[in-house]
C-alpha cells in the first residue's frame, strides 16, 4: 500500500486509488505526522508526497512538475528513494528532478522565497514533504515526492490565500471572507492565485492518471523497491 501525503483534500481525491491510502495534512505538521503513522499502521509500505507547491527556482512556471531528489529542511536532508524516483521520472519525462524545501509555515512572500532558495538551493517548497520524509525515515520505508508548481518564485500570495487552508484540507471560506473584507484590494490577486491553482490542479490530474496506471504493478513490486 502507498501512503499518499497531501496538504489538501482535493489533492487526496485526485490521487485516491485502489492500493493508496490518502493522508491530508491541512497545514498542521504535527497532525499530519500522526495521520501518517496511522496510515502506516493500516498497511502502508511506501510514502509518496504529492500535490501542489510553490516555486523557488525562477525558471519554474505554474503547472511544471517537480520530482524531489531530496527534501531539505534547516535541520536535515532526506534523500528520496532512488529507484522509485527514477520510475516516476520515466513515467513523467517532462518533470524536473530537483531538491524540494520543506517548511511548517507557508512560504508565500517572494522575498521569503528568494531567501529560502538561497539558503536551501531547493527548486520548490511545500508543507508536507518533509513530514512525510521524516516519517519514512523513522519507519524505514521508501519515500518519494512529486509536486506541481502552483505559484511562481516571483509571486507573493495574497493574505486570503494564505489563510484559506482548513485543518480538514478544505477551504476555510469564513477565513477567506474575513481577510477580503479587511483588505478588498487583494480580490484581483486572489482571483489570479485561484486561476493559477486551477492550472496546477489540471497538471496534477494528468500526473495522477499516469501514476494510477503504475500503482498496481508498483504495489506488487514493493519488496523489490524496499530492498533496491
Amino acid at each position: 500500500m502507498i501512503v499518499a501525503v497531501t496538504g489538501m483534500a482535493r489533492e487526496a481525491r485526485l490521487i485516491s486509488h485502489r492500493g493508496v491510502i490518502p493522508v491530508v495534512g491541512g497545514g498542521d505538521a504535527e497532525l499530519l505526522e500522526k495521520r501518517i503513522d496511522a496510515a502506516i499502521a493500516r498497511g502502508g509500505r511506501r510514502i509518496l508526497s504529492v500535490g501542489i507547491c510553490g516555486a523557488l527556482c525562477p525558471i519554474l512556471r505554474v503547472g511544471d512538475v517537480v520530482i524531489a531528489s531530496e527534501i531539505i529542511t534547516p535541520d536535515a536532508v532526506y534523500p528520496t528513494h532512488v529507484p522509485w524516483t527514477r520510475e516516476l521520472a520515466a513515467r513523467l519525462p517532462e518533470a524536473l528532478i530537483a531538491p524540494i524545501a520543506g517548511v511548517d509555515l507557508a512560504s508565500a512572500d517572494r522575498d521569503g522565497k528568494a531567501e529560502l532558495r538561497a539558503s536551501s538551493k531547493a527548486s520548490a517548497v511545500d508543507m508536507e514533504s518533509h513530514v512525510a520524509a521524516r516519517a519514512a525515515t523513522t519507519h524505514g520505508l521508501p519515500f518519494a515526492a512529486l509536486r506541481i508548481v502552483s505559484d511562481g518564485a516571483h509571486r507573493s500570495l495574497p493574505h486570503a490565500a494564505q489563510v484559506a487552508l482548513h485543518p480538514s484540507g478544505g477551504v476555510d471560506m469564513p477565513a477567506v471572507l474575513r481577510s477580503v473584507l479587511r483588505a478588498p484590494l487583494q480580490i484581483l490577486p486572489l482571483i489570479r492565485t485561484a486561476w493559477e491553482a486551477e492550472i496546477a490542479f489540471a497538471a496534477l490530474l494528468r500526473c495522477c492518471g499516469v501514476l494510477h496506471a503504475g500503482f498496481a504493478r508498483a504495489n506488487l513490486g514493493e519488496l523489490v523497491l524496499d530492498v533496491a
